[in-house]
């Protein structure tokens, strides 16, 4: 019986503790303690003045942070506490009943406007929902390493509840090497959102398709001709590493990426052939050019977006992009893209006006990878020496200690039964008869 006493007794103190807590999650504190407050201002105020028409302070409040229960419970409360100040101040009872009636509509009134928040929350939630499947679907998330490379990406949307915008990002492994496409989409809203799936899904198609990057471009440059309007395009920056300690880079229009080299150094690679951004290829001459570059141990690639670099500060200055990479370079990428993006806020005073996309390649060396460092092969052991043996010819017998070289040991020969050397294989010594 005492075991099930205590037993009781220990779920009653559960349950009681989890309902304290759920009153307290859901508990309209702040709008009792404002109620709590005219109630006692009025009762140390003295009669001649009175806090009562305040009371409504208390209902209305809560319907910006509690549901239609706890608004309801509020105005309850007040109109309550209100007739109690009213009796014993003394008023009227037509003044009470107007004060009371003014409190209960603003109650029922406040609950309504509660009930419609939350339904607007709820729909809200639900297209925060939509908009992370869709950026799962559109910008698939990179692995912190592919091949022999370390990632990181960091996105940024301009819209307060928007999750997705009109940069684009994409790094996938083909049978012609690492491959990587960061792009801009002129416009914003639902139509950039559009046109981004558009660029992504060819790069992505094209991207194992054909062994030449100049090839994936013209892709991309032809799907966008015959769905683009006239007036749309895409700035983007195509890059492949399709063997070792080699880049490719293929830049339409973007702003150019920063190449940080294993010493520190961060450079620009600006494009020595410079090509119209995607989509306006019949507006100019001109073809993509196709950079290479030496991409070593160590070495870092930045991709970025002009959300990035044009964003100002209140003194209309730029960010320094360049500046800011070097201040912060780390051997984790993740962490540098942090500190650039936690900069890059208080430069322009804690919201961005533009969409912001960040691509960091990092190729560490052997011992950051935790491989093991090359070490010369060891030599390899010289077999024993062979006991040289005398030729031997008719019925010569086993070589005697005396004919063998003197640094063998003597053990050697003492369990040693006599043979007889013939060509090509050993045989036992046959003794002579005797007689």
């Amino acid at each position: 019986m005492r075991l099930i006493r205590n037993l009781v007794a220990g779920l009653g103190a559960r349950a009681h503790r989890r309902g304290a807590a759920q009153l307290a999650a859901g508990a309209p504190v702040l709008p009792v303690l404002i109620v709590a407050a005219i109630v006692l201002v009025d009762h140390f105020d003295g009669p001649g003045t009175h806090w009562t028409p305040l009371l409504v302070a208390g209902p209305a409040l809560a319907a910006t942070t509690n549901g239609a229960r706890g608004v309801l419970g509020v105005g309850l409360l007040a109109a309550g506490l209100g007739w109690m100040i009213g009796v014993q101040d003394g008023v009227s009872s037509r003044e009470l009943a107007a004060v009371l009636s003014a409190l209960l509509a603003v109650t029922l009134a406040s609950a309504l406007a509660s009930t419609l928040r939350g339904r607007r929350e709820r729909v809200l939630a639900a297209v925060r929902s939509v908009a992370e499947a869709a950026q799962h679907a559109l910008l698939k998330p990179v692995p912190e390493r592919v091949g022999p490379f370390r990632v990181a990406v960091l996105y940024s949307a301009a819209a307060a509840e928007a999750r997705i915008g009109g940069d684009l990002y994409a790094l996938v492994p083909t049978p012609y090497g690492i491959r990587l496409i960061v792009g801009d989409v002129r416009g914003k809203g639902l139509a950039a959102v559009e046109t981004a799936a558009l660029v992504l899904g060819v790069f992505r198609e094209a991207a194992y398709d054909e062994p030449d990057l100049l090839a994936v471009v013209r892709r991309i440059e032809r799907s966008l001709a015959r769905n683009l309007g006239h007036d749309d395009f895409v700035t983007a920056v195509v890059a492949g590493y399709p063997r070792p300690d080699r880049l490719e880079v293929v830049n339409c229009g973007h702003a150019p990426p920063l190449l940080v080299r294993g010493s520190g150094t961060v450079m620009a690679v600006e494009s020595t052939d410079p090509a119209p951004p995607l989509g306006l290829s019949a507006l100019s001459s001109g073809v993509p050019g196709l950079q290479v570059l030496p991409f070593d141990d160590g070495d870092r690639l930045l991709l970025y977006t002009d959300g990035v670099t044009e964003a100002r500060n209140r003194a209309s200055e730029f960010y320094p992009l360049a500046a800011g990479l070097a201040r912060h370079l780390s051997d984790e990428p993740s962490r540098i893209l942090d500190a650039l993006h936690d900069e890059l806020l208080a430069h322009v005073g804690g919201r961005l006006h533009d969409d912001a996309a960040l691509l960091l390649l990092h190729k560490p060396g052997p011992a950051e990878r935790g491989l093991p460092a090359q070490t010369a092969p060891e030599p390899e052991s010289e077999p024993p020496p062979v006991p040289p043996v005398r030729p031997a010819t008719g019925n010569s017998t086993w070589p005697t200690e005396s004919a063998v070289d003197p640094g063998l040991p003597h053990a050697a020969f003492s369990a040693v039964e006599p043979y007889t050397f013939m060509p090509r294989r050993l045989m036992p010594r046959r003794e002579p008869p005797i007689g």
